[in-house]
């Protein structure tokens, strides 16, 4: 781990990691589906597969320096909320997808699932 990193509170590394992670996790998941909408779908499965050994690669590592500062119910929520951050400029910027209230809605969703994990 590089030192800028470690000198960073626990929350701030994991939750960077996190996102991070999740970058790599939505193209994985979904970048296929506009690049390679034209390819057998092993192809797709493959490069998906390819690029989520990084997101794992930042992942796992997010997941145990958070361990311990966090609950894992609360590194899980952490992860939902993050996985929505970035899924929502994701879905909008490169799928062209339009902005929609429900976005705003599940949001408000997590908001509540963040509160009751961590009110404790």
């Amino acid at each position: 781990m590089s030192t800028f990193l470690a000198q960073l509170p626990i929350p701030v590394q994991t939750v960077g990691l996190l996102v991070l992670s999740n970058v790599f996790m939505t193209f994985a998941w979904y970048g296929h589906l506009k690049n390679l909408s034209a390819k057998p779908w092993w192809i797709a499965a493959f490069v998906s597969w390819g690029i989520a050994l990084f997101e794992y690669l930042l992942q796992v590592p997010a997941n145990r320096i958070g361990y311990g500062t966090f609950t894992l119910a609360q590194l899980k929520i952490v992860q939902e909320v993050v996985t929505l951050a970035v899924f929502v400029p994701f879905a909008m910027l490169y799928m062209g997808q339009p902005l929609k209230l429900d976005y705003l809605w599940a949001g408000l969703c997590l908001l509540g699932a963040v509160y009751f994990i961590f009110r404790s």
